[in-house]
Parts: C-alpha cells; structure tokens; sequence
C-alpha cells in the first residue's frame, strides 16, 4: 500500500500540486503551513539597478502594478516556477537557477552585476549586501495554526517540501514522527533545512513541481 503525499504549500500552489499529486494515483494529505499574503511597498526609481532578483513565484504574483516599473530590468529567478511566474508579468528572464538563492547571487557576480534589486518574503535568506544592493518585501507568509489531527496524520507519509522554511516548520511540529515520515524536498538546500532523523530524504532532479511530484510517488512506494 503505498504512502499518502502530504502537501504543505500555501495556496494556491497547494491545490494545483494536490490535483499532481492526485491524478499520480497518489492519496493527497492537504495541510498548507503558510498563508501568504501582499505586502505594500514602494517602488524605487529602476535606474539605480541593473537587474532584478525574485526569489519565489510568490513575489511576481503578489507585487501588484509596481513590478510594472522595473520591467526593464533583466530577472534571475531561484527556479522555474518563478521564471515562469515573472513571464507572466511581461518580464524578461536573464537566468534561471536551481532553487537556491545564493547561486543566483553568485551568477550575477559571475555575469557582472553590481546593482541588483531583490523582490522577495518577509523571511528571506538572501538579504542586502553584495550585489544585492537593496532587498524588498513584497509579499509575507505567516504560519498557519495546526489542527493536532493534521500533524497526526502526517505520520507514515511522504511530506513534499517546497521551501527551507516550510522544512524547518514541520520539523519543529512533528516531533518524533519524524522517524516514520520520508521527505521528498524541491532541492538539496531544502532538504538540508528539515535535519535529520526523518525515514527517508531525498531531492527532486529538477527544481520543479512536476519532479517533486514524481519523488513522491517513488518514495511513496
């Protein structure tokens, strides 16, 4: 009998993955961590950058009119769900990475950059400095109060992680559940984020919903 997937995005990336994870042939434990949400912010003049870094889907999504602003400015996105997520906004794409915020920084160094404007979460891990010359919240995302029956329910499933902060909550509410519960995270850095003691962790081949999905069912099996 094969484990169920346990889907812990926050909407609306959580029904779009359940609906994956459900035509996989795959039983779908919904329990979003997060709530996301648009934070107000101020547009900076765009002539004082040379590109724009957007280190989640969220942040294109949930800009509002002012990312129409900085159009101008090439993006290098974390992954392929942001990179399609700042298209859909009209933006052009100079880079795509592999889901972790630091190798984006290091190819803009790489391409040389100097100037970069970052649009992202409240909770970011990539901050100011560098050639990150100015960090902007654009969106936050607040934990979600757990029902005990929703975390009890995680035990002995395959828990899909889409975020390092996503892996760290559940790490802190599961306890020792833990020993009974496979992971299958969107990249290594995201795996790393939960620590250990889990029965089973791996990381999707590619940065995309699609091959975690694909994880899942492997290690659900």
């Amino acid at each position: 009998m094969s484990r169920a997937v346990a889907v812990l995005r926050p909407e609306p990336g959580n029904a779009a993955t359940v609906a994956r994870v459900e035509a996989a042939g795959l039983t779908a434990i919904r329990l979003p961590l997060f709530d996301v949400r648009a934070v107000d912010w101020t547009v900076p003049d765009p002539d004082r950058f040379d590109a724009l870094i957007l280190t989640s889907a969220n942040a294109p999504r949930l800009a509002g009119p002012g990312l129409d602003a900085l159009v101008r400015l090439p993006v290098f996105a974390v992954g392929p769900a942001t990179a399609a997520a700042a298209r859909t906004r009209g933006l052009t794409i100079a880079a795509t990475g592999d889901g972790d915020g630091a190798e984006i920084v290091a190819t803009l160094t790489e391409r040389g950059f100097t100037r970069a404007l970052l649009l992202g979460g409240r909770e970011r891990r990539v901050h100011a400095g560098g050639v990150v010359a100015e960090a902007i919240t654009v969106y936050a995302s607040d934990p979600l109060p757990m029902d005990p029956a929703g975390i009890a329910s995680l035990a002995g499933a395959v828990a899909l992680l889409h975020s390092a902060r996503a892996a760290e909550r559940l790490a802190s509410l599961v306890g020792d559940a833990r020993a009974s519960i496979r992971l299958a995270a969107i990249s290594d850095a995201v795996a790393a984020g939960a620590g250990p003691g889990w029965a089973g962790v791996a990381a999707a081949a590619m940065p995309d919903d699609a091959s975690l999905v694909a994880l899942a069912r492997r290690l659900a099996d």
